[in-house]
């Protein structure tokens, strides 16, 4: 009789005894990018799909450029576009 109270004694002990396990953190090596966190060096945000133009000097959406200016909506007429520097105003 003391052996089958003493078997589940000393296992509760055991469970009592073990170390505890705490989880480690890995987050800096497996952090998520922010989304939008892709600014390039003119501050443009690639994944929403802008783009810089020189022209404009802002950041574009190149289908809402070819809209505004009657452009065709190609990446050779965007670029062409873009690479145009500003005119000056007249006077």
């Amino acid at each position: 009789m003391k052996a089958l109270m003493l078997a589940p004694m000393l296992l509760a002990l055991a469970a009592c005894a073990a170390p505890q396990q705490t989880p480690v953190r890995e987050a800096a090596a497996t952090s998520v990018p922010v989304v939008g966190g892709d600014r390039d060096a003119h501050g443009c945000i690639g994944s929403a799909g802008y783009q810089w133009c020189e022209r404009s000097q802002r950041c574009e959406r190149p289908w809402e450029l070819a809209q505004a200016q009657g452009l065709a909506n190609t990446a050779e007429a965007i670029d062409a576009y873009c690479a145009m520097p500003a005119q000056p105003a007249r006077r």
